[in-house]
């Protein structure tokens, strides 16, 4: 007996290695998006998505829903949840799989938005290097007690191909966390507002890098690649995860010496591609107009001229043509041309969740777009221009109109004398006896102050692309 247990002792050994190892092979997992404090979309079809073995049985339940499935070849598996009638209060995402079980607490139904984009939406509430605090930051942090607001933090990760996962934990909204993990302060401002107006719980995933072209954050079409590394790394990984909608501030690192019309189809070609990717073709997509800023000073060897801003404003406007797609304008946030991050956020949200609140729920009481030219007509001497969003036009202080330039034939502006009257703006100008165009705060620096009756400003524009920038 004694002999021949002795050589047994290894192979028993062995057996018992190989049994865990395939028990840890088992083991069913979730992405990190599913996690503890989670905030899934009221929706007819939410994914809860994750991995297993192959072939592996796995259950999900959540409230009085059940659904099963088994993983596929590659360890994948996905079920769908009906959550239009869920409760809004907390419950437990239950998963198991043939080896383990995974209880995700605490888990909320609402709204989710995924917000992204670089500095400007990156920036948080307080103190970041190089950047000053939003105004009155200690308050608003003291005061940011929403636990029925989460917020996901994505980490900075940049990859040749996507991700099917990425770094991050949900939190709830509270003091000591939102200033812990920097959240952007812009996505706080939006999700607080869509709390306070819709009275459901709200999950805001924070996907920036301050500094970023919008190249990264496109899905290239092979999938692969350093030319998609942010997508891949930081947005890939959050899908399928379901939801409502995308608010994105980005494009000042994309001021440069090109032509900046190409833009338009470099936002055309991210916010399809995100649609593609989750499948949602109509997936709502918001967006903020970079500020005024002394780009050309500041820059020199990047933008080689004050016009280049104006030509990304251009740019951006147009993309609001893309449907499901609303743009906010931020010439009147700016309070030091100097610096490139405005501190104010908090009316940043509010707009940016004015537009959601406006196009995706309905709320049509509510203001969301600033006057947007329209049209241009020519009587003798005058410009006479007309708006969309244009109701009680007006100068947000009082004053003259400003930053409106007018031209004749020969393509030179001068500076034009504009007022408002029966709901168009007119302009006039000495030097320009026979007038054939019209632009608006056409210059890094513009701070006009053209507003409608929600106090809301007005786009720049040119009213014609022919003239080459002076």
């Amino acid at each position: 007996m004694t002999s021949t247990s002795l050589p047994l002792r290894p192979l028993l050994a062995a057996a018992a290695a190989l049994l865990l190892c395939a028990c840890a092979g088992a083991v069913v997992r979730l992405p990190a998006v599913l996690s503890d404090h989670a905030v899934l979309q009221r929706a007819a079809s939410v994914p809860v998505w994750g991995w297993a073995d192959p072939q592996e049985a796995v259950t999900v339940e959540f409230g009085k829903q059940s659904a099963s499935t088994r993983a596929g070849a590659d360890g994948r598996w996905r079920v769908a949840l009906d959550l239009r009638q869920a409760a809004s209060a907390p419950a437990v995402l239950h998963v198991r799989g043939a080896a383990n079980a995974i209880a995700v607490d605490d888990v909320l139904v609402g709204e989710v938005w995924l917000a992204s984009g670089q500095s400007n939406m990156e920036k948080p509430l307080g103190e970041k290097s190089g950047q000053k605090p939003v105004p009155n930051h200690e308050q608003e942090i003291a005061a940011a007690n929403y636990p029925d607001i989460r917020l996901f933090k994505v980490l900075r990760k940049k990859a040749g191909q996507p991700l099917d996962d990425v770094n991050g934990v949900w939190e709830r909204c509270a003091p000591s966390s939102i200033g812990r993990i920097n959240f952007s302060a812009a996505a706080y401002f939006f999700g607080r507002r869509l709390h306070q107006q819709l009275r459901t719980p709200v999950g805001l995933i924070d996907a920036t890098w301050g500094g970023t072209r919008i190249e990264p954050w496109t899905p290239s079409a092979s999938g692969t690649g350093n030319s998609s590394a942010l997508f891949n790394g930081m947005i890939a990984g959050l899908a399928p995860h379901a939801l409502r909608g995308a608010i994105w501030y980005q494009g000042e690192s994309n001021i440069d010496h090109t032509d900046l019309s190409r833009y338009t189809g470099q936002m055309q070609a991210l916010i399809e591609g995100w649609r593609r990717y989750w499948g949602q073709p109509d997936l709502p997509f918001y967006y903020a107009q970079v500020a005024p800023h002394f780009y050309h000073i500041v820059r020199r060897q990047a933008v080689l001229d004050p016009q280049a801003a104006p030509r990304l404003w251009e740019a951006q406007a147009d993309a609001a043509r893309i449907p499901h797609t609303g743009m906010i304008v931020t010439t009147d946030l700016v309070d030091d041309l100097y610096d490139i991050h405005p501190r104010d956020k908090q009316t940043v949200g509010l707009r940016l969740a004015n537009v959601a609140l406006n196009q995706t729920y309905g709320r049509h009481d509510i203001a969301a777009f600033g006057p947007a030219f329209r049209a241009l007509t020519i009587d003798g001497k005058q410009a006479l221009l007309s708006f969309d969003h244009a109701d009680g036009l007006a100068a947000r202080d009082g004053k003259p109109l400003t930053w409106f330039d007018i031209a004749g034939a020969d393509g030179r502006y001068f500076a034009g004398e504009a007022t408002v009257r029966d709901g168009k703006v007119v302009v006039t100008s000495p030097h320009v006896p026979a007038p054939v165009a019209v632009r608006f705060g056409w210059d890094e620096a513009a701070q006009p102050n053209l507003i409608n009756g929600a106090g809301l400003p007005a786009v720049p524009f040119r009213s014609t692309r022919e003239f080459l920038p002076q």
